[in-house]
């Protein structure tokens, strides 16, 4: 049965194809959502890229019909730009007199063609709840979102015979075991437990292959200083010093070593190693491509607030390699030697960088188009670690299941040059585990 989709200016901001998601269904535009997104036209960031793409594309169906009575889009659907007669009942009514006007139109069109269900879709949850008090169906974008049961976590536990672990304990590995319910993929890591006996344990990983199992152990000497705290670090190290990976995801919780392993793993592969050129770190300067602004000093003296943490990590890192190494060789200088490279994400657009080590922390701020930008710049030989955890959002119209992160995870999870990794245990102190856990 055909339906009525009132769009709000949020999800054309998320997504300036949304009109084009909804089938053989209507798609309804609010004036006011037009208006709205021309405030955002003339922004250099990605919320001005995609309002600069709603305009062009609903411009290009005005000119195939009147959008007030209808035009046809290519799903069989139409899509109407439409005012509101009224307003929402006084009640009803807020101080954002946009969301009102487009509220009303949803009512209007709800009452109006009663013979057709009316939906309002937007990502906004105080809107959602107002539709339903007007008794009106509301709903969340969904397009791009990751159900909960894509959330892949690149871990599971598997139940073999005692004879399977006792060939990883002689390095032989084994074939892929069957596990009721789940798919193994390549890269994931498996806790091998005997049926008989739990305690006789062993770590493997599907190989890239996805045809056998492999055994896997912490590195036999520490990365610049560290050494893996548990499992999942353990899980971590092998792939960021696997060069066969060519994309890394590390989701966590604050503390859990997501972004001190990526750049102590990175470092090694450019200094030790030599496997790359250069360690490029970056962060998204919310939102992502906003100008760094007028403030005095050269680019890297506008980034220091926002890449601190990279910094912090750094100096744990140079101070560990101290201590560890004998000779006590220095370490200062990594930017100037040309080892280590910060920046924003800001002028990524259009690059190729190739033979580099690329960390892009706190990529849950990232939309999937984004992520989709940052991955295409990769060149030959690069290899790009996303950190992040989804449930720590600054931006406003994504969510856990929708920002770029988890749907890079999910769309990669099958693929043999990439490799994910849930880190659950916080090692940063005692203080900061039961802060991320309690509060």
């Amino acid at each position: 049965m055909r339906k009525n989709y009132v769009l709000d200016t949020n999800v054309l901001l998320h997504d300036p194809t949304a009109i084009f998601a909804f089938q053989d269904n209507n798609v309804v535009v609010p004036v006011y959502v037009i208006e709205e997104i021309d405030t955002f036209k003339k922004q250099q960031d990605e919320l001005g890229r995609n309002a600069r793409a709603v305009s062009r594309e609903i411009d290009k169906y005005r000119e195939e019909g009147s959008l007030s009575e209808g035009v046809e889009l290519p799903g069989g659907g139409s899509l109407r730009v439409l005012f509101a007669p009224s307003n929402i009942p006084k009640s009803l009514r807020s101080n954002h007199q946009k969301d009102d006007l487009i509220l009303a139109v949803a009512v209007h069109v709800m009452k109006s063609e009663k013979e057709i269900p009316t939906i309002f879709v937007t990502m906004d949850t105080n809107l959602r709840i107002r539709a339903d008090a007007l008794h009106m169906e509301a709903q969340d974008y969904q397009r791009g979102h990751v159900s909960v049961q894509e959330v892949y976590t690149g871990h599971a536990e598997v139940a073999v015979p005692g004879d399977y672990i006792d060939g990883f304990y002689k390095g032989a590995g084994g074939e892929v075991p069957e596990v009721e319910g789940e798919q193994l993929v390549a890269n994931q890591f498996l806790t091998l437990k005997d049926e008989a006996n739990p305690n006789h344990s062993a770590l493997g990983k599907v190989s890239s292959a996805g045809d056998t199992v492999v055994p896997i152990k912490a590195p036999s000497a520490p990365i610049w200083g560290i050494r893996p705290r548990n499992r999942e670090q353990i899980f971590a190290m092998d792939l960021l010093l696997d060069d066969r990976i060519s994309l890394v995801t590390l989701v966590g919780k604050a503390g859990t070593g997501k972004t001190l392993l990526a750049v102590a793993c990175g470092l090694a592969k450019v200094t030790d190693d030599q496997q790359y050129e250069r360690l490029l770190v970056s962060r998204p300067i919310f939102p992502l491509g906003k100008d760094i602004g007028f403030l005095p000093g050269t680019v890297e003296e506008k980034l220091n607030p926002w890449m601190q943490p990279i910094h912090d990590s750094v100096d744990f890192l140079l101070s560990a390699a101290r201590k560890d190494r004998k000779d006590n060789q220095p370490y200062g200088g990594l930017q100037e030697m040309n080892i280590m490279q910060i920046e924003p994400l800001t002028y990524i657009r259009g690059r190729s960088i190739p033979r580099q080590f690329m960390i892009v922390d706190e990529a849950q701020n990232l939309t999937p188009h984004e992520v989709k930008t940052i991955l295409t710049r990769a060149g030959e030989g690069t290899k790009i670690v996303l950190t992040g955890d989804p449930y720590q959002i600054d931006h406003p119209y994504l969510d856990s299941l929708s920002n770029g992160l988890t749907y890079t995870l999910a769309r990669f999870r099958d693929e043999g040059v990439a490799g994910t990794v849930t880190l659950a245990k916080g090692e940063r102190s005692e203080l900061a585990e039961i802060a991320a856990n309690r509060l």
